[in-house]
């Protein structure tokens, strides 16, 4: 047997690495220089403005301390929460009604509540409340009772507030409502539902995702809205500190007073409104 001689391809030598005894490229940080010295800058003029605040004796803290939790003024922030609360259930009762007849099939209802919104959107607050005032000029008796026992100072705050308020809850339940996808109500039709079940079981749930968050800011603006009523004399929180500094003349402190209730009633007011976002949120995406 013959031997067979095998042939083999000669080897070409590894090309050379090119990374080859360099180490891995360091990822450098973007600087931020100028971002850092606003921020050092930012905190040093709120430290300055803190210290000056505090340090200012023309503020008057020790008379803010004697007069921060008066008789008087609880009894002016027991009346402003008070009416704060009457007003946002009654205006979103009425806001509410008004957003169903504004999206319902019938022309007539829809011009009465677009008329509604239109003309209590259009006029200023305060000039409603000097109207509901002086209503008794248009109309001395109702029913035969006279307008100036029926209609007080607290009365006409509830109402004119409430009149108010209600054409913007008005808007903010239409948004909602509107946002609930079309399926949603076709599958509730479907199953028979009438149009108030539908309402209450399936469009109003789904629509608080976009009624709380507007909600919040009304509930948080009502609170802070109410101090106009100070003007027909209703003592409210702003009413009382003004019939203190009045006699006193202490104007500076007194006004921290309502300044201060008004800041702690609107954080827990914004920390309670945060949760009930969280609550309506749950199984959407970005909750936190």
């Amino acid at each position: 047997m013959s031997a067979q001689t095998e042939t083999h391809a000669p080897s070409l030598p590894a090309p050379p690495d090119a990374h080859a005894g360099e180490s891995a490229p360091r990822i450098v940080p973007v600087r931020r220089t100028g971002q850092w010295a606003a921020a050092v800058l930012v905190l040093l003029l709120l430290a300055g403005a803190l210290v000056s605040v505090v340090r200012n004796d023309a503020f008057q803290w020790d008379v803010v301390g004697a007069y921060l939790t008066t008789d008087s003024v609880l009894r002016g922030l027991g009346l402003t929460l008070w009416l704060t609360g009457l007003v946002m259930v009654l205006g979103f009762a009425l806001g509410t009604l008004l957003a169903v007849l504004r999206l319902s099939g019938n022309r007539v209802l829809q011009a009465v509540s677009w008329g509604y919104i239109w003309l209590f959107r259009s006029t200023p607050i305060l000039v409603q409340l000097l109207f509901w005032f002086n209503i008794g000029a248009l109309y001395p008796q109702i029913l035969g009772v006279s307008t100036v026992n029926l209609l007080g100072p607290v009365t006409v705050a509830v109402v004119g507030l409430t009149l108010h308020e209600a054409a913007y809850a008005a808007e903010v339940v239409r948004g909602g409502i509107l946002s609930v996808e079309r399926g949603q109500l076709e599958a509730a039709q479907s199953l028979g539902l009438g149009p108030w079940r539908r309402l209450r079981r399936i469009v109003l749930p789904q629509a608080m995702r976009s009624i709380v968050p507007p909600a919040g800011n009304m509930l948080i603006g009502t609170l802070k809205g109410t101090s106009i009523v100070s003007i027909i004399a209703v003592q409210d929180l702003l009413y009382s500190v003004q019939l203190v500094y009045h006699r006193t003349y202490e104007v500076i402190p007194l006004l921290l007073v309502a300044t201060l209730w008004y800041v702690a009633v609107t954080s827990l007011l914004s920390l309670g409104q945060y949760y009930v976002e969280r609550h309506y949120a749950r199984g959407t995406a970005g909750t936190r």
